[in-house]
């Protein structure tokens, strides 16, 4: 593997009984297994998201969340760009493409000895240090005193692992250009390397 392509989302951006599918054969909140049924567990390793679905339904049902779902706003992102950054500084991570949308984060980074997976949770946690640092963790409101902040992410994410240059150049290009398919502007982050 020379890179890989990590995909991770917010909380509240795919349920576990999205219509699409999902990585969840459970669904642990009865009134969203009440509303939308059992989970949608699938075995495609390519994104399912366009795939044709009731979008009302969906929104319904998250409704029954526990949480509202997240959408990051400008500074919000900025303070997830900067948590990226410190993550980078404190392992080395070779991040070639980043994208951070207001509900989910694509990456491309080159391979490492540390497992993608372990890479992904250590990104998520160190935006959330910044986040809580920089006062913009949108669930501090939620947080009882003494107890534990809920979690902006979800649990899983997804990588693809890049064999070759050719795949490795792709996705670093569809990261880029993710924002500008969802009419923002292109990103530019600090914990981006140039290289590969």
């Amino acid at each position: 593997m020379l890179a890989f392509h990590g995909i991770f989302t917010t909380y509240g951006f795919w349920l576990p009984n999205d219509p699409r599918g999902s990585w969840s054969s459970w669904v642990a909140k009865w009134e969203l297994y009440e509303r939308a049924g059992t989970g949608t567990k699938i075995r495609e390793t390519h994104s399912v998201a366009s795939r044709p679905h009731r979008r009302g339904e969906r929104v319904a049902a998250k409704r029954v969340l526990r949480y509202p779902q997240v959408q990051f706003d400008g500074r919000q992102a900025r303070a997830v760009g900067r948590g990226f950054s410190e993550a980078v500084k404190k392992s080395g991570y070779q991040i070639l493409a980043c994208s951070i949308m207001p509900d989910h984060v694509h990456v491309a980074v080159a391979a490492q000895e540390r497992r993608p997976s372990l890479i992904l949770g250590h990104l998520k946690r160190e935006a959330t240090v910044q986040l809580v640092e920089e006062w913009a963790h949108p669930f501090k409101r939620f947080q009882k005193p003494g107890g534990p902040l809920p979690s902006c992410w979800a649990r899983q994410s997804w990588q693809v692992f890049l064999d070759r240059e050719v795949d490795v150049h792709r996705a670093i290009q569809y990261v880029r250009e993710n924002p500008i398919k969802a009419g923002f502007n292109p990103q530019r982050w600090s914990c981006v390397t140039e290289n590969f």
